[in-house]
């Protein structure tokens, strides 16, 4: 069994981080893909948390812990809604383009519903 270290699992950091805030997206900075995700949430008038892996001591371990989550070579842009893994790029912009922002719509209001509350 892999020692931990006191910085904990980076699959870990990642639940705790995308659960702290309604919407999260890791991304990186220099990412077009990501830079898109990232006006389209503000273009619905949503605004997300951003964790810019390439600015992160731990990105690269956050990088890879994305992968093995997703499944996919490529690991951002990654959105969770309320904590939830809404998936990557291709998912996000498949519902959009599909008309399923009604989706996004409730998950967001619930998620900023909960929000609220822990104030």
């Amino acid at each position: 069994m892999p020692a931990r270290t006191s910085l904990g699992d980076p699959l870990e950091r990642i639940g705790r981080l995308a659960s702290e805030n309604a919407v999260v997206i890791f991304s990186i900075s220099s990412c077009c893909m990501c830079h898109a995700i990232k006006r389209l949430f503000c273009g619905m008038g949503v605004n997300p948390t951003v964790y810019e892996l390439d600015e992160d001591p731990r990105g690269k371990e956050m990088e890879k812990a994305l992968m093995r989550l997703l499944g996919s070579s490529s690991a951002v842009p990654v959105v969770f809604i309320g904590g939830k893994l809404v998936g990557a790029m291709d998912r996000v912009m498949a519902s959009h383009i599909n008309g399923n922002d009604f989706t996004y719509s409730s998950k967001l209001k619930k998620a900023g519903e909960e929000e609220w509350r822990t104030f």
